[in-house]
């Protein structure tokens, strides 16, 4: 299995973000994930599709966004428009599931669904067969820096095995508490994108910290 890692842009320098995207490319990062908080759905704020347009002119990388909002329907096109090449929205929103994916389809992005820790696994059976990533959070959503919550694990192994039997082979990407050990049991449970923020950027030599995810 290849693992491809996806830094979460809310553990950078943000007065020096597209220094630190390239930087994360340059170190081999696949994607760069970047997480939008509403305050509503998730406590805290982020940034919006302005953020995400300059990021997008600054730099060649495929962009991987994660929308905490409630209302993903209303933003799916503004986000799409502003340079966003994979859309992740949350079973729990208060938007119908179906009726988010068709409209991430239609905005010509790739589709992505995500559930917190207390979210069944189960909800997102019918789902499997129109999504080309399933994320997994090993943390609550909404702040960076918390610790791995290791009950998840069978979580992932679960989808993973369900997509499986279905015939399909979505990503499943975890987020929250990943680092060179935790990314390995995320990893060995099924997982094959891996999203980390304050173990990348804050490591004092990115490529090794780059390639212990990878390994």
């Amino acid at each position: 299995m290849e693992v491809k890692i996806s830094p979460s842009l809310l553990a950078c320098d943000f007065a020096r973000l597209g220094e630190e995207a390239a930087r994360m490319t340059a170190a081999g990062a696949d994607m760069l994930h970047v997480d939008v908080m509403d305050g509503h759905f998730v406590p805290n704020i982020s940034m919006g599709q302005p953020v995400l347009s300059c990021l997008r002119r600054a730099i060649d990388a495929m962009l991987d966004v994660h929308l905490m909002i409630s209302h993903p329907l209303r933003y799916i096109m503004d986000f799409a428009r502003a340079g966003a090449d994979l859309i992740t929205f949350h079973y729990e929103a208060e938007d119908e599931p179906h009726e988010v994916i068709r409209a991430i389809r239609a905005a010509g992005v790739q589709v992505g669904i995500s559930i917190k820790p207390r979210t069944d696994p189960e909800v997102l059976l019918p789902l499997l067969p129109d999504c080309d990533l399933i994320l997994v959070m090993t943390v609550e959503p909404g702040f960076g820096g918390q610790g791995f919550m290791a009950d998840m694990l069978p979580k992932i192994s679960y989808l993973r095995a369900a997509a499986d039997r279905q015939g399909l082979s979505p990503m499943i990407e975890v987020d929250g508490g990943i680092n060179a050990e935790t990314g390995r049991l995320a990893v060995n449970a099924g997982a094959d994108v891996l999203v980390a923020g304050s173990y990348l950027f804050g490591a004092a030599e990115l490529p090794q910290a780059m390639a212990a995810l990878r390994s």
